[in-house]
């Protein structure tokens, strides 16, 4: 028996043959051409097949994990079609006479290395898809085939990290659970099994040894374990472990249509965050009471252009009628920082998570903001519809956006457009918004506590940076004081106060955030029912 030790991205238990996943190999050779031409002609045919595989790609995304995670394959597309990119390949098989598959890997390793320079976290992780696409092309060029996984029955996935087109082309009813030597929180791997439910480790120290393959393992990422070759006494109470949490998920289902109220009668809302409409169906399976956060910015992340009204309307007006009379939060477009996309042509930054982003792009873009605007005031006539803006730091920013409001609300007016009671909030994302809350709370409708950069800017560290995790404290005795301040100057002044951020779904604070006196929590809807049960057992 072998114990090796990872970090748990979603907590499960999983028993089953391993399957170390290799990725298939090629061997590169260079190699002098004679037809130029014929070899440029190579390469873009392999260029339009592997978009082609992409757009399978992408289609198969949606429908097993939903937009957010299938747009990794349409931005791949996009940089399939870079001009320089192409340029640069087709000039170096011209100039040195080298084979399409030699040139096609020089040129992506020179990509690469300048994305991985930069000082921006959004193109530095660009490295990986230059390299990912890359590589593509190289496949098709070599015939190699794309692959899956060559099982019989489902088996617990062992690999060094796996990129957005190897996750999506398995056969997910063959997965019990994903392990990976390297990774993060935010890669890929983690964002699928969190969208699939999947237990999964990753920074496991485990080597992927052939004589692993096919041997009986344990997962248990309550525990942060990959145990391999159990012995009967370990087996036996891992089982029991299994057969515990698949119990405890069933129970989880006996709490739809119960309330979100403590033994003593405190009650809470909880809702569910979501990017798109394809995530709708996972809220109303999850029983959530309304929707917290619809992360809007997906709308025109999945857009080859500015969206138009009608475009977000009907996606707005699909969530907001959807949801039948349950509120849904539409939190306006958040682009900037670590959200990028290129039609917006913002300046790079050397810190982009305090740069041009999120609200201070609507109101320096007063024509983008409107039409956002529009659309969600129309959808507001099919259902219960609540706006509210991020990174607002002053009271002049909610002045300006009730000014722009208003103005909409008279153009739809005078247009004979129908729309609904709107209620506007804004998130308190900055020591800035703690601070100066008695007086936001006093032009606004809600608070909703954006918990991931509220603790990113208290504590000055970059929440994306892997070198600083010993640092990273999210429940920093400072971050607390400030969702309590968020809390008591919300109340104080007739207003209701949410959490939206990540620190919601953290089960070891909500006596305690209940306790501070938060009227709702917005989560992942794999974590409403969860929540439902440790809310009514406090």
């Amino acid at each position: 028996m072998e114990k090796f030790q990872g970090k748990s991205v979603l907590s499960g238990v999983a028993i089953g043959k391993l399957y170390i996943f290799k990725k298939q190999e090629y061997t590169l050779v260079k190699e002098t051409v004679t037809d130029v031409e014929k070899e440029k002609e190579r390469f873009r045919g392999a260029c339009e097949k592997a978009k082609e595989q992409l757009s399978r790609l992408y289609d198969k995304a949606l429908n097993d994990v939903g937009e957010e995670q299938a747009m990794i394959f349409d931005v791949h597309k996009m940089m399939l079609e870079d001009l320089d990119y192409l340029e640069a390949v087709e000039s170096m098989i011209e100039e040195q006479k080298v084979n399409a598959e030699y040139a096609t890997n020089a040129t992506g390793e020179s990509f690469a290395e300048v994305f991985a320079n930069m000082d921006d976290d959004y193109f530095k992780a660009r490295s990986a898809d230059v390299m990912d696409i890359s590589k593509r092309v190289i496949r098709v060029l070599a015939g190699v085939k794309e692959g899956g996984i060559d099982s019989d029955e489902p088996v617990i996935i062992v690999a060094d990290d796996l990129t957005p087109s190897e996750t999506i082309q398995m056969d997910k009813s063959k997965i019990l659970a994903f392990v990976t030597r390297f990774g993060s929180q935010n890669s890929h791997t983690a964002i699928l099994a969190r969208s699939m439910n999947l237990p999964s480790l990753i920074n496991t120290d485990i080597q992927l040894l052939d004589e692993y393959d096919g041997q009986l393992a344990v997962v248990d990422s309550f525990n942060n374990t990959l145990i391999l070759s159990p012995d009967e006494e370990t087996l036996a109470a891992k089982e029991k472990a299994l057969a515990k949490w698949r119990a405890d998920l069933a129970q989880l289902e006996e709490l739809k249509g119960k309330e979100n109220e403590t033994r003593d009668g405190r009650k809470i809302n909880i809702y569910a965050n979501i990017g798109n409409a394809e995530d709708l169906p996972k809220v109303l399976a999850s029983d959530a009471g309304g929707i917290g956060l619809f992360r809007s910015e997906f709308v025109y992340l999945g857009s080859q252009d500015y969206p138009t009204e009608e475009e977000q309307y009907k996606a707005y007006k699909e969530v907001v009628e959807g949801m039948g009379g349950k509120k849904v939060i539409i939190r306006t477009l958040d682009i900037g920082a670590d959200k990028q996309t290129y039609y917006f042509h913002l300046n790079h930054e050397e810190n982009p998570a305090m740069g041009l982003r999120a609200i201070r792009i609507c109101l320096e873009r007063i024509d983008v903001f409107k039409t956002q605007l529009r659309a969600i005031y129309r959808a507001s006539a099919f259902g219960t519809c609540s706006i509210m803006f991020p990174m607002i730091i002053s009271v002049w920013e909610i002045q300006r956006i009730k000014e722009i409001v208003e103005e909409v609300k008279k153009e739809l007016a005078d247009e004979g457009l129908a729309y609904g009671e709107v209620e506007l909030g804004i998130m308190i994302e900055t020591p800035a918004a703690v601070m100066m809350s008695d007086e936001l709370a006093k032009e606004v409708d809600f608070f909703s506590i954006g918990t991931n950069d509220l603790t990113q800017y208290t504590l000055a560290i970059d929440r994306q940076n892997e070198c600083l995790e010993t640092f990273y404290d999210s429940h920093h005795p400072a971050v607390l004081r400030m969702i309590q301040m968020t809390i008591d100057n919300g109340h104080k002044n007739g207003i209701w106060v949410g959490i939206c951020g990540e620190l919601a779904s953290d089960l070891t604070l909500t006596e305690r955030f209940i306790d501070m006196g938060i009227d709702e929590l917005s989560v992942s809807p794999t974590y409403v029912l969860p929540l439902r049960k440790r809310v009514r057992e406090i």
